[in-house]
């Protein structure tokens, strides 16, 4: 069973990270102040927990990035070897 707030929404994976993460802050802090309805409340967790994932996938997108480019690092021949496979790819 999948729902909206598993997979996010195309508009909360255009928000970068820090625009999901002040959001998200925002969120929890009309959570925790209470006031709101119960229908209210289900909807900001549910926002809440899309801005989240959102968050973890950036997170984890970047972390890709780093490791990517330390693993290049770490084996400058395998490096070599793409760039002279890519200089010699028409």
């Amino acid at each position: 069973m999948t729902s909206e707030v598993e997979q996010p929404t195309a508009m909360s994976e255009a928000l970068g990270y820090e625009q999901a993460r002040d959001e998200l802050i925002e969120v929890v802090r009309r959570l925790e102040a209470g006031g709101t309805t119960l229908e209210e409340s289900l909807a900001l967790w549910e926002r809440g927990e899309e801005l989240a994932k959102v968050c973890r996938n950036r997170l984890d997108g970047a972390r890709a990035r780093l490791d990517a480019a330390l693993a290049e690092e770490s084996d400058p021949e395998e490096s070599e070897r793409e760039e002279t496979e890519r200089e010699d790819t028409p």
